[in-house]
């Protein structure tokens, strides 16, 4: 399982690598997988929130002081949902709310990023 783990966690930083992060945003996709990595194992099916995975959305939220910011770190959260198999969206979409933190935009794969403020 460690072995899926990181094959799993390389393959997301090859394809953030990849991904030109927004001209505007200071939050880069490399800073959203770094913050978030902790959560993957709840969104993939565990039963608890690590709290490691609530420090880094706390840092994120605090992180993120533009829109830009915000739009980028949306974008980033889309492209790392499409690059795991078996995420909960139920899970993800809740995620902020277990963590203390209220986020105006819904995490799910649907969210159009270029509405997000």
């Amino acid at each position: 399982m460690a072995s899926a783990f990181i094959k799993a966690t390389c393959f997301v930083l090859i394809a953030v690598a990849l991904v030109a992060p927004l001209a505007d945003a200071a939050i880069t996709c490399g800073t959203v997988v770094n913050s978030l990595r902790p959560c993957l194992s709840y969104v993939q099916g565990g039963s608890s929130v690590p709290p490691t995975c609530c420090s880094g959305i706390k840092s994120l939220y605090a992180a993120a002081k533009t829109k830009a910011d915000r739009q980028g770190v949306c974008g980033c959260l889309k492209t790392l949902a499409a690059s795991f198999k078996g995420i909960n969206y139920s899970k993800a979409a809740g995620l902020p709310g277990k963590c203390g933190v209220s986020i105006a935009y819904k995490i799910d794969p649907s969210t159009d990023c270029s509405k997000v403020q």
